[in-house]
């Protein structure tokens, strides 16, 4: 797993721990140290820390004029044991709700596992962005099951087309406009 690196072709165009505005800003992370685990596997220095034993993340792009953000996760999602998405929706989505983001594009390609629990803080993610959108591309099938089984495909939306998102070779204002068009056309906007 320590070689699993987030995205790092759009960090000339943003970085978290540089952004002030950011939950992240400070957060300084090391290119040789490596000092997270998951499970007793080193994860790659770059990832940054949500105050959860097994899910790690980063902060890919965030434009709050559009009021959107990109955020890649690395690890095992685990509501049940270690409340993954309360440490995730106060640490990281909260604050970012309150400087004006309201779409959020989850992008899950490195998440191993998911455990499910009680759905409150989707809830409350949900109707914090009340007029915006969550988005989770690149999830693995059965990560996304386990989350339909807990119903989160009310609040959380993926699959169809957003799973024909190849979003890496896009820019962040681009991809954000494509998967917005999407959702307009899911939604009935």
């Amino acid at each position: 797993m320590h070689t699993i690196e987030p995205f790092y072709n759009w960090l000339e165009l943003y970085s978290a721990s540089e952004d002030p505005r950011s939950p992240l800003y400070g957060a300084e992370n090391s290119l040789s140290q490596y000092t997270n685990t998951i499970y007793g596997y080193y994860i790659h220095p770059q990832w940054d820390e949500i105050d959860s034993e097994t899910l790690f993340i980063k902060i890919l792009f965030t434009d709050y004029e559009l009021g959107f953000a990109v955020i890649e996760f690395i690890g095992e999602w685990n509501d049940t044991l270690h409340n993954d998405i309360m440490k995730l929706k106060r640490n990281i989505i909260d604050p970012m709700i309150q400087e004006g983001i309201k779409h959020f594009i989850l992008i899950g390609e490195n998440v191993f596992n998911f455990h499910g629990s009680e759905d409150d803080y989707y809830e409350e993610w949900f109707e914090d962005v009340e007029d915006g959108w969550i988005v989770a591309i690149g999830f693995q099938d059965f990560v996304l099951n386990e989350m339909k089984s807990y119903n989160l495909d009310y609040y959380l939306n993926y699959g169809g087309n957003l799973e024909m998102v190849n979003w890496r070779t896009l820019a962040p204002k681009r991809l954000y406009a494509l998967i917005n068009a999407m959702m307009q056309r899911r939604l009935g906007a």
